[in-house]
């Protein structure tokens, strides 16, 4: 037992950075992944060390390529990347991907994600099709020369916790659950002693207001920014005032004036949420639904009976100034009822996989806490996309209204992919090639506008930047784009604060102040997609190291 013990703190040690991001459930999921990455390339490696660093559970990696002094292949990779971490299986196929293509496809489908780096268009094509029919990810990278690009494939993917950058307190003000209505009425604010008037938590101090606002305005909230402020300065009238007069310096009615905002928010159902409780996922409850979709159909159950279209109370409140019982019993209230929700989601879950004979596995208290920030990313195929019939020339054209956006580079890279389909190598591999690739490659770039009926402009300055790449994997573009380690404690110590414990390219906040951190965009995504937590792009990234800009695009 002590040596039990001692292994979990050693592992929460080592881990403490990310498991405060996605906690003790998200790295249970990243230490159960096993994901395929398909050539050792500079971008490949970089992706693959910022995978195993925070311990995913085992990676492959599938190479043909054979160790040369100028290029360490799938078997240097893997000893090599193991030595980072022990936790970490790791695994090597010599072998290109057309071959296991052509020989076992359903190599592929034993894995929880499968990365394809630098891949020709035509392989890359055949093992998005395999991927996409088998339902694994796809997270296609590539770096070419100044230019990275990223493209995720995959049918659907259900996150739980999103994350929200400034997500609003889910505090029903507007419409007060029983008990919560009952706690606020237990307050007098108008025959406290002045101690007890200055803790009462701010949240109290806005509800009791309320209700002199509704008695006067016909039981509207405070809509526009006149009536707003109204609304605090009828707030701002509460605050005692000593016997000459003077208002008292009451802290937590200065929250509450400050939080109207946030506390008048009205009760809905965000749009994302309502779509995924209309959409189709949920209707037909087999033994082979995924979670996800059982406890959407839960949560609308919920909705539809006892929650009186609502979601599930988060059960949570921001601190603020108050005395230690009045917060603590009045996040009691919103705990309480929180629990008894999810309770209520809980035997909803139950009772539809009784129906199909499936004994319930799943904790229905976090998801319903996170009910208002589900989401689901759908893309659309890598098939699809490159479809004469059906590819986004709306999207396409709109963005190319800047000459210089970075569509014009995602135009280049379909360019050099159809070059290489001709000429069997890349513009420019050779110095002495340079030059009169220019030509071979504007004549690519019009011919797949002209084949996608594109009436847009490319430059010319763009077709001689490709040619001088010549297909190079510069490590600067490539370790962004896999995830280089920034000097972050350099940027943090210079304006005042201390290093945080994180190394990922996540954001985070840290005294009101949001700052990006350094695990590389496709380590990240990976992440994201294995974890179930915060929201993938959707669907293709563009980084451009010239101007020092990214984009996404829906293709």
């Amino acid at each position: 037992m002590a040596q039990s013990a001692a292994g979990k703190s050693n592992k929460e040690q080592k881990y403490d950075r990310q498991l405060r991001l996605w906690g003790d459930h998200g790295q249970e999921a990243l230490e159960n992944a096993h994901v395929c990455l398909i050539n050792a390339t500079a971008t490949g490696t970089e992706i693959l060390k910022n995978l195993v660093l925070p311990g995913i559970g085992a990676f492959t990696i599938v190479d043909g390529h054979k160790v040369t002094g100028e290029d360490n292949r799938a078997q240097a990779a893997t000893e090599l990347l193991q030595e980072l971490n022990s936790d970490v299986s790791g695994n090597f196929v010599e072998e290109s991907p057309d071959k296991l293509l052509d020989n076992d496809p359903e190599f592929f489908h034993r894995f929880s994600l499968v990365i394809g780096v630098q891949l020709i268009e035509s392989t890359c094509l055949r093992l998005a099709g395999v991927l996409w029919n088998a339902g694994v990810p796809f997270l296609v990278c590539k770096t070419y020369g100044l230019v990275g690009y990223m493209r995720l494939a995959v049918k659907e993917h259900t996150v739980v916790e999103s994350h929200p950058d400034n997500a609003l307190e889910d505090l029903r003000l507007d419409q007060p659950f029983a008990e919560l209505k009952n706690h606020i009425q237990s307050y007098d604010l108008d025959n406290m002693d002045k101690k007890d008037h200055s803790h009462t938590p701010w949240i109290i101090v806005v509800a009791k207001y309320l209700e002199k606002w509704y008695n006067e305005h016909n039981y509207q909230l405070p809509k526009n920014y006149k009536e707003k402020e109204a609304f605090r300065q009828l707030i701002r009238e509460g605050i005692l005032k000593n016997e000459n007069g003077v208002a008292e310096d009451e802290e937590n009615f200065e929250e509450a004036i400050k939080n109207v905002n946030t506390a008048l928010n009205p009760t809905k159902i965000p749009s994302t949420v309502q779509d995924i409780l209309n959409a189709e996922g949920w209707k037909n409850i087999t033994a082979q639904t995924p979670a996800f979709w059982v406890m959407a159909r839960a949560v609308k159950e919920f909705v539809e009976n006892e929650g009186e279209g609502k979601l599930p109370v988060r059960g949570t409140i921001p601190d603020m100034i108050a005395d230690s019982e009045k917060f603590i019993n009045l996040q009691n209230v919103y705990r309480e009822k929180a629990m008894q929700d999810a309770s209520v989601v809980s035997k909803h879950v139950e009772s539809l996989l009784q129906s199909v004979g499936k004994v319930c596995v799943y904790k229905s208290k976090k998801k319903c806490k996170n009910a208002a920030f589900l989401r689901v990313v759908r893309c659309r195929s890598l098939a699809d996309e490159c479809s004469v019939e059906l590819v986004n020339k709306d999207e396409i054209t709109s963005c190319m209204d800047n000459p210089d956006s970075e569509m014009v580079l995602y135009l280049m890279l379909r360019s050099v992919d159809r070059f290489f389909q001709q000429h069997s190598r890349y513009p420019g591999v050779y110095n002495y090639q340079v030059e009169e690739d220019i030509g071979k490659l504007k004549l690519c770039v019009n011919s797949l506008l002209q084949e996608y009926g594109l009436n847009v402009n490319v430059k010319d300055d763009y077709i001689h930047e490709f040619c001088r790449y010549g297909a190079s994997e510069l490590h600067t573009v490539a370790s962004f784009l896999g995830g280089q380690l920034l000097d972050v404690e350099f940027l943090l110590n210079k304006y005042g604060f201390v290093m945080p414990k994180t190394n990922l390219f996540i954001p985070f906040c840290l005294n009101n102040q949001k700052f990006l951190f350094a695990l590389g965009c496709a380590a990240q995504e990976a992440i994201k997609m294995i974890t179930h937590q915060f929201v993938p792009f959707n669907n293709t990234f563009i980084y451009n190291a010239m101007s020092q800009t990214s984009a996404t695009f829906q293709l």
